[in-house]
């Protein structure tokens, strides 16, 4: 079947999206290099620690709502393709993780991830985002929220991609590749959770300091 030259266009769209480093953008509007203060990390909550909570929120905004932006642009130019949406998702994200304009040093994806299966699934997305808050509530470590989510969310999306069907398995197979690649650039936090240095999440910037 011959594919529209636009649909190849989708992947490389979806990952320019993606790779638009918003922590650091709006860090450096408010003076700092996320870069190099906290963990280094310069997604929104390290953003929040080392430079406040209103940048630390936008930061989440914008880094979901270019996962969704990826999402929906394929959505449109595939004419509902779950497929090609699956596959500007998985781009976007890998855009985040990996920027070309950061020599490939990005985040770890969690907020893009969050705009991408609020797009795909928002009955999926809730159920992850209770599990998520649950866990940081009762541990106050959001890198384990963020595990936990993305550990759920392959058989979340199986279960309610709509009643009684299942996803096609280009969705199935690309949340198993999401969730392992949230998981994989979480292998640090994994390492300090079982030795007990991973740091509870606070908005001080004190505690992002020590």
């Amino acid at each position: 079947m011959h594919i529209p030259m636009t649909l190849d266009l989708i992947p490389v769209a979806a990952y320019l999206l993606g790779s638009i480093p918003f922590g650091v953008i709006l860090a450096r509007l408010f003076g700092s290099d996320v870069r190099k203060a906290g963990s280094g990390n310069i997604g929104a909550t390290n953003v929040a620690r080392v430079v406040g909570p209103l940048a630390g929120i936008l930061t989440l905004v914008l880094d979901a709502a270019k996962g969704a932006a990826a999402v929906l642009l394929a959505q449109r130019l595939s004419n509902d393709s779950a497929t090609w949406m699956m596959v500007a998702a998985l781009a976007a994200l890998v855009g985040h993780c990996f920027p070309v304009w950061l020599k490939f040093k990005g985040g770890k994806g969690v907020a893009t991830a969050a705009g991408v299966f609020l797009t795909l699934s928002p009955l999926a997305f809730a159920v992850a985002i209770a599990l998520f808050v649950l866990v940081v509530v009762f541990s106050r470590y959001v890198s384990l929220g963020s595990i936990s989510a993305a550990a759920a969310m392959p058989l979340l999306m199986y279960l309610l991609w709509a009643p009684r069907h299942a996803p096609p398995p280009a969705v199935t197979i690309g949340t198993l590749a999401a969730a392992l690649l949230i998981i994989l650039k979480h292998r640090g936090n994994l390492q300090r959770l079982l030795t007990g240095a991973e740091p509870k999440f606070s908005f001080s910037k004190k505690r992002a300091d020590e």
